[in-house]
């Protein structure tokens, strides 16, 4: 009985099922030849993970509101720091829900653009008026301004930080000696600067040493008005004329030209 199951595969007996599945197809054996595939459409089931879930993820209820303040909730007179609060607090309160958090993005980004073009504008319109008033103003005023430039930040800086060393050099050695040195000092680059600029030394040296007789006259002229209680016993007031002459210097040679 055993070889004639061996032999012939087709027998149908009790102990094997009459329908199988096989590959995703379903099978039938048959007592009058080999298994005939029935195709049927099997669908796999499918996984509830696989499946997009949002389940109680909270949505952002001011998503489709077309007013970028309304939808950040805040005043159209909102500092940018008020924004960004606004918008790091709806972000961490919908993290989770993609949409909520591109519609709370795209108000904050349109916000930061329209306070870019106001800042801009502004920038503008200050730079018109002041050219404005330039042009309105008398010719005297024109000539003058014609000997000003405004040099780049760190040039100022660096100068201003040349002759804030010479002044600070003239205090502390106020108990030992006048400050003709630094003062010499401060001259020569004064006019080195302005060589540089003019590409002049003639010109170079009559605002350099204007720029020292100035000082030196401003300085003779408002030192003694200085009340004593503000100034140290060892300054004298050859060193308080100094100190004003350093700034006539860092004047001429950082703004004139």
């Amino acid at each position: 009985m055993a070889s004639l199951a061996l032999s012939n595969p087709t027998l149908s007996t009790p102990f094997l099922p009459q329908k199988f599945f096989c590959n995703g197809n379903l099978k039938k054996a048959t007592a009058a030849g080999p298994y005939i595939p029935i195709f049927r459409s099997f669908r796999s089931p499918r996984c509830a993970v696989n499946a997009p879930y949002e389940g109680n993820t909270p949505k952002f209820p001011r998503m489709n509101v077309w007013d970028p303040y309304k939808r950040l909730g805040v005043s159209p007179f909102a500092s940018e720091e008020e924004i960004w609060g606004s918008r790091n607090f709806l972000l961490q309160q919908y993290d989770g829900h993609e949409r909520s958090a591109e519609s709370i993005e795209a108000a904050f980004e349109k916000l930061l653009m329209t306070s870019f073009r106001e800042r801009k504008k502004t920038k503008i319109n200050l730079k018109s008026r002041l050219k404005k008033k330039v042009e309105e103003s008398p010719p005297w005023v024109k000539s003058l301004l014609n000997f000003v430039e405004v040099p780049p930040v760190e040039v100022i800086f660096r100068r201003l930080f040349l002759f804030a060393f010479m002044g600070g050099w003239s205090i502390m050695n106020s108990a030992e000696g006048g400050p003709a040195f630094q003062v010499a000092v401060s001259l020569g680059a004064c006019i080195y600067f302005l060589n540089e600029k003019t590409k002049s030394l003639a010109r170079a040296f009559i605002i350099g040493f204007g720029g020292l007789v100035a000082g030196w006259i401003v300085g003779s002229i408002v030192g003694p008005t200085i009340p004593t209680f503000l100034i140290h016993p060892t300054w004298t007031l050859e060193l308080l004329t100094s100190l004003v002459v350093y700034v006539f210097l860092f004047l001429a040679c950082t703004f004139l030209k």
